[in-house]
């Protein structure tokens, strides 16, 4: 389990500090002048130097490069002040430590993930269960009917139609909005109650087919039908035995799903006009505010490579036929 660790481990940071590379140098390659940019209307050759010298683009590139990439462990030294590790550098366009930016943001976009993860999975799993218990019958058959139909809805489809209906029409609800869940948790759930639903409508879908597909494959299994022959009843072989089983594509599904939810949830957040690491993912890239965008992209290649660890780790405890190593 060390060993297996210990390699990921290292292969993570290979793959970041090559993500970090790819996008560093691939954005130098655009004919722009990144201190004109910062600059804004105004501007004199004088503060473009001024500029240039306090971002340090006055720098060889492959200086540059080193240094946002040592600053994430070591932090870096700006004319503004020093920047923490993780430092991930200094916006263009605002001025502002990009790892403060991300971490403003993130808050939301976590809350958006937890929320809607809470009600895809308790009606994915569950109606896909229901659907594989009662194989073959009416409920299997509504059940899988309805997958189909919502699997063709989209968020930026569904959520204008639900913002019609419940928030300008009737006023039932109130505009999506985000509230710190310390300051008040009541105002937190109802400022994302809707799109945790939209969410989950799209996402429950996915999971409802994907569960039923693998309960009613692992029922199938030498194991399940053992189970049977030997007089074990059918709600135990069900829970105990295929359950667990099926459990695996599920968690490979989920952990893809997570990770791109941490990193920004971007059609979501623009839908809601939420302002997550989606939203400043996009507007860094139409601004061409290279430290952000470089930022959000080890960020969310973070999430990615962690998630995937640990869905290696679920393999192990989810099946015990499946070792590490």
């Amino acid at each position: 389990m060390l060993q297996f660790l210990v390699r990921r481990l290292i292969g993570a940071f290979v793959i970041i500090f090559l993500i970090g590379a790819f996008t560093f140098f691939l954005f130098y390659t655009i004919p722009q002048d990144f201190a004109e940019l910062s600059c804004g209307r105004n501007c004199t050759p004088e503060n473009i130097a001024v500029i240039r010298e306090n971002l340090g683009l006055d720098q060889p590139i492959t200086t540059q490069f080193w240094e946002f990439m040592s600053g994430i462990v070591t932090g870096r030294d700006f004319t503004q002040g020093h920047c923490s590790a993780p430092c991930l550098g200094m916006s263009f366009d605002t001025g502002e430590f990009v790892w403060d930016s991300i971490m403003d943001r993130f808050p939301l976009t976590l809350s958006l993930t937890v929320g809607g993860l809470v009600i895809f999975l308790a009606l994915g799993l569950g109606s896909g269960l229901l659907a594989a218990w009662k194989r073959g019958t009416v409920a299997d058959k509504l059940v899988s009917g309805a997958s189909i139909v919502l699997s063709s809805f989209q968020i930026y489809f569904l959520g204008p139609i639900v913002l019609g209906i419940f928030v300008y029409q009737s006023g039932i609800l109130d505009n999506p909005k985000y509230e710190p869940f310390t300051e008040n948790p009541l105002a937190w759930a109802a400022g994302m109650i809707i799109p945790w639903c939209v969410m989950a409508t799209i996402f429950t879908a996915q999971y409802t087919r994907m569960a039923r597909s693998t309960m009613i494959e692992q029922l199938q299994e030498e194991h399940v039908r053992t189970a049977r022959a030997k007089g074990m009843k059918q709600r135990y072989v069900f829970f105990r035995y295929a359950w667990r089983g099926s459990l695996i594509p599920i968690v490979t599904i989920l952990g893809i799903d997570l990770s791109a939810l941490l990193s920004g949830a971007v059609v979501t957040e623009f839908t809601f006009d939420l302002a997550g690491i989606g939203r400043l993912a996009v507007d860094s890239s139409l601004t061409k505010d290279l430290p952000v965008t470089m930022g959000v992209m080890l960020f969310g290649a973070f999430f990615i490579l962690l998630l995937n660890i640990l869905v290696d780790l679920a393999y192990a405890y989810i099946d015990p036929r499946v070792r590490l190593s």
